[in-house]
């Protein structure tokens, strides 16, 4: 099979699959630089708890207040097919590769409620649109230091996308969210599917992280054959691992929690570490999300240096 021949669908929702902003930020991203109309949303009323995703009120460019609801949105190119100019046409501004054209987005919050219709409902979008793959994004918190290269890991349970993309089958057991519902009813109706995890250090979990979601569009545009321009993240990342830098400077006992995770992460990063080994390591990571530490408060103290 040829998993990058035909209209690829990535995918991000808010919520339990989405520490740091990190997926839907990937997401966003795209949908700033690809030409993309919306072209299919659920009906909030049925797949959503207000009072826990609340609607929020905001002003268009009109100067008119209106109510925003919590939803999930299709996107689709403008001119299905084409190729992008290249690069040196406008670096900052335009994606650019011959997938460009067989993009498509999707992009909400985790419902609340229905799952298995609100699934059914996507992938009838999906198919309608004639999508065949579909590119999940997460990030989940872990025990990494903010110091070092995000995580990413890769993985599918597709054997011949396995096989074509050189990538690992997860198996972790445990809790899901949303993405995991729409990843097995894909496949289940002859879509494709591929995952793609960052692990958002959890000692600053309540500030969005670009430098995970830039890591996510790095193994996006390596994964999809297309070039992402980056915009201003480059600079972000950098300012939010300084960010970080300057409160462990002032505080011993967080600076020393980074090292201990620091020291961690080089064991597995070392040549002598194998391929297995890493792996189980990443999987230690997404069974620590059935315990509360997942992209939301709750589950483990925001200081574990002072435990």
């Amino acid at each position: 099979m040829n998993f990058l021949g035909g209209r690829l669908l990535v995918v991000a929702f808010e919520g339990w699959n989405d520490a740091g902003e990190a997926a839907s930020g990937a997401v966003r991203t795209l949908q700033d630089v690809l030409e993309v109309v919306p072209i299919a949303e659920v009906d909030p009323e049925l797949y959503f708890d207000f009072q826990f995703n609340r609607p929020t009120v905001v002003t268009d460019d009109d100067g008119r207040r209106r109510l925003e609801w919590p939803s999930a949105v299709m996107y689709g190119p403008v001119r299905p097919g084409e190729t992008a100019p290249g690069l040196a046409d406008d670096a900052n501004l335009q994606v650019s590769g011959n997938n460009v054209g067989n993009i498509y987005l999707l992009l909400g919050t985790e419902p609340s409620r229905s799952w298995k219709s609100f699934t059914a409902e996507i992938l009838d979008a999906a198919l309608a649109a004639d999508i065949t793959a579909i590119v999940f994004l997460g990030a989940m918190l872990a025990d990494v230091p903010h110091t070092r290269p995000i995580s990413i890991f890769a993985s599918s349970e597709n054997a011949a996308v396995r096989s074509e993309l050189q990538i690992e089958r997860s198996t972790y057991e445990g809790p899901v969210g949303i993405l995991s519902a729409i990843a097995e009813g894909a496949e289940a109706v002859g879509i494709p599917t591929v995952s793609i995890w960052a692990s958002v250090p959890h000692y600053v979990h309540n500030a969005p992280s670009p430098k995970a979601m830039l890591a996510l569009i790095d193994k996006l545009e390596e994964l999809v054959d297309v070039t992402i321009p980056r915009g201003n993240l480059v600079e972000e990342a950098a300012a939010w691992e300084a960010g970080i830098d300057a409160l462990a400077a002032d505080d011993d006992e967080m600076a020393q929690y980074i090292q201990q995770l620091e020291q961690a992460r080089d064991t597995v990063d070392s040549p002598e570490a194998s391929g297995e080994a890493i792996a189980q390591e990443f999987e230690r990571y997404l069974r620590r999300r059935g315990d509360g530490r997942d992209g939301q408060a709750g589950g483990r103290p925001d200081e574990p240096w002072r435990n």
